[in-house]
């Protein structure tokens, strides 16, 4: 399935660059962005963005030029035929792949001590009602007028009087309207109490084991309960129990390495946090404290940094845009704790050994690889079309651009530019982006759409040059 930049990048961000080259760019105001070589011009997007059907807003434009930036730097990298092979810069830009390897093995060390609850309790705990496990057959209500709810009470009261504990499964899968458990025979699995809306989970209590309820009625519609014997539920019991007690663990030893680090979180920072996960790399070097701790200052620029590994797709962004200000000095606490974990498991001398860290150097090189053929930027073939560097940069930035247009076109899929691999090339190669010509680009954008679109509705071939009455393109 063709996977476009719009979707792929709805939520990416501006990278401004360093302020003197900003500075040096805002005098060009034609042009949107260098790389390398290549100059995108604000024609040239312009036209691009207007004749797609994205979206004329500034996240969408911020995230072409970022694209584009990344695929003219992976060309020059095609072009030298450089494979980025630096260890220290590799290690460096995969430092989030390395932590989680860190992070594991002292999760790994440190929960040899934690103890979950032995196993010969799960019996009395299910018993006790502190775990359950349930079946149902559910009827929905979808209309609540009461003649139509009357009839579906009188179809679940016929039901159960063929229901047993030998034919419940066969009947929740024929009958019930729960999607998500009908075809597991009604089961909804272990759960602990609570789980369940109170008229549930009231009706469940008050079965013995293996015994079946009369129908109940919820907000959802009119159940049929069973609950299972102990023994056909043992295995799930005990895993559950298990996992509960170590997740109880983890957060005991949580709380007590937030409280020995005396880590406290700054207060009325929830804007500058919105602000940072919007656009980490604006931030990338803000001082701003966030959050203190024995570690130090956990500065805006430190959570740009963490912000910098999730994708778009996470929609990080739009949950801490839409959370309210009391849950983010959550959100900022979980990340301090992330580097005081990171540095107890330095300080135990754990990380990657070296076939875990080939492995990731590896990942890196792939990342880069992958990108040249996706693009087709395979150094050796464009050695091989072109003799000179400089026929091979014209071939390179060529072929680049052809598959931009295709991109916003969606005549292409999105290739993808790993963060690790932008970190690098972009602080090894020449790159500058002119956020102040965006403005002007969208402006531009939707005289090209509007003339596109009075084209199209006119019923004549679509077009970027404008009719001679209608020269909106051009200023």
């Amino acid at each position: 399935m063709k996977k476009s930049l719009f979707a792929a990048v709805a939520a990416a961000v501006a990278f401004t660059g360093c302020d003197t080259l900003k500075d040096a760019m805002s005098a060009h105001v034609d042009v949107v962005a260098k790389a390398a070589d290549q100059e995108l011009t604000v024609s040239r997007m312009s036209t691009l963005l207007g004749n797609s059907k994205a979206p004329l807003r500034k996240d969408v434009a911020n995230a072409v030029v970022d694209a584009w930036v990344n695929y003219h730097l992976v060309a020059e990298a095609a072009v030298k035929n450089d494979s980025l092979k630096d260890v220290a810069k590799i290690d460096e830009a995969m430092w989030a792949v390395l932590a989680n390897v860190k992070a594991k093995k002292w999760y790994d060390e440190v929960s040899k001590t934690w103890k979950g609850p032995d196993s010969t309790t799960a019996e009395p705990r299910y018993n006790s009602g502190e775990m359950l496990a349930a079946s149902h057959i559910l009827l929905l209500t979808a209309d609540t007028a009461p003649a139509a709810k009357a009839a579906v009470k009188r179809k679940a009261e016929a039901l159960r009087g063929r229901v047993t504990s030998a034919n419940f499964a066969e009947l929740a899968r024929t009958n019930s309207q729960d999607p998500g458990s009908a075809a597991q025979g009604g089961s909804l699995g272990v759960f602990p109490s609570t789980k369940m809306v109170p008229q549930f989970e009231a009706a469940l209590k008050a079965l013995p084991a293996g015994g079946i309820s009369p129908v109940i009625e919820t907000q959802f519609g009119y159940h049929i309960i069973r609950r299972p014997p102990f023994a056909e539920v043992r295995t799930q019991i005990i895993q559950a129990s298990l996992a509960g007690g170590m997740q109880a663990a983890e957060s005991t030893y949580l709380a007590s390495l937030e409280s020995t680090s005396k880590l406290e979180v700054k207060p009325g920072i929830a804007a500058t946090v919105r602000a940072v996960v919007e656009s980490p790399n604006t931030h990338q070097k803000d001082k701003t404290v966030l959050a203190t701790s024995t570690l130090g200052k956990f500065t805006a620029a430190d959570l740009a940094r963490w912000m910098e590994t999730f994708t778009p797709q996470a929609g990080i962004a739009e949950r801490v845009k839409s959370a309210p200000d009391s849950l983010i000095p959550v959100f900022v606490k979980n990340f301090v704790r992330n580097e005081l974990v990171l540095h107890s498991a330095d300080s135990a001398k754990l990380g990657p050994d070296a076939a875990q860290l080939a492995d990731i150097r590896k990942l890196f090189t792939s990342s880069l690889t992958n990108a040249w053929t996706a693009l087709n930027l395979d150094p050796k073939a464009l050695a091989t079309a072109a003799k000179s560097e400089g026929e091979r940069e014209k071939l390179a930035a060529q072929r680049v651009e052809d598959y931009v247009t295709k991109l916003l076109a969606q005549q292409s899929q999105y290739v993808d530019v790993t963060q690790p691999v932008q970190n690098v090339l972009r602080a090894k190669y020449d790159y500058t982006i002119n956020a102040e010509a965006l403005d002007r680009v969208l402006l531009e954008a939707a005289k090209v759409r509007l003339a596109s679109d009075s084209t199209a509705a006119a019923g004549q071939p679509k077009t970027v040059v404008p009719l001679p009455n209608q020269d909106t393109t051009r200023r």
